[in-house]
């Protein structure tokens, strides 16, 4: 036989009470909700709240990134099959064509200037084969911005670096797989900015794809 004290029912939660607590957890969950979660998982901010934290910025690349890969799924969708029998062609192209072509990448050389207006952004991608290297530098006259350097192609993406408030960055960047390599920029400064890209090394083309 056990001794116990069994609760009054004075001592018992009323369902007034009950329904307090509940109502103040639900108030609770959607503040969470609102405040952190949809601004950092999907760039909604509708407190703004998201963005004095920085969720709202990492909210948008991880958009961003969900949207470049819908976009790499649907080319490859769209990619024609090669035809049975082709393989052999096509090996004899890429070594008298393509691999000539290739070689000659390695002397290119560009500069690109660009103007980013208040939350403006823009991304300029090389295209480069797998182990391919680019040196590369690039600075920001006016203020600073943030970054995302990635890859994709091939229904492949790749994150090398990112940086928030950064004024300018330099370095090489190595081709982790065949497909178009680069740079994200967005300006959240409150005045217009100069960027100014430097690169030279293994690409066949640079591009603005944003």
């Amino acid at each position: 036989m056990y001794n116990s004290d069994i609760p009054s029912r004075a001592e018992l939660p009323t369902s007034r009470q009950l329904l307090r607590s509940t109502f103040i957890a639900i108030v609770a969950a959607l503040a969470i909700l609102v405040t952190i979660v949809l601004p950092a998982e999907y760039n909604i901010d509708p407190t703004g709240v998201g963005r004095v934290l920085g969720l709202a910025q990492m909210g948008e690349i991880k958009v961003q990134l969900a949207e470049e890969a819908e976009r790499d799924r649907q080319m490859d969708q769209n990619t024609t099959v090669p035809a049975p029998g082709s393989s052999l062609l096509g090996r004899i192209f890429a070594a008298l064509v393509v691999s000539p072509a290739s070689a000659q990448t390695t002397s290119r050389q560009d500069v690109t200037t660009l103007t980013l207006t208040p939350g403006q952004g823009a991304e300029i991608k090389l295209v480069m084969k797998a182990g391919a290297k680019a040196d590369y530098s690039w600075t920001v006259a006016g203020g600073v911005v943030n970054f995302d350097t990635h890859g994709d192609g091939g229904g492949k993406s790749i994150s090398y670096e990112k940086g928030r408030a950064v004024p300018g960055d330099d370095g090489v960047l190595e081709a982790a797989f065949d497909g178009n390599h680069g740079w994200f920029w967005r300006n959240r400064g409150s005045a217009d900015v100069t960027l100014t890209l430097k690169t030279s090394g293994a690409y066949a083309e640079i591009k603005r794809t944003d």
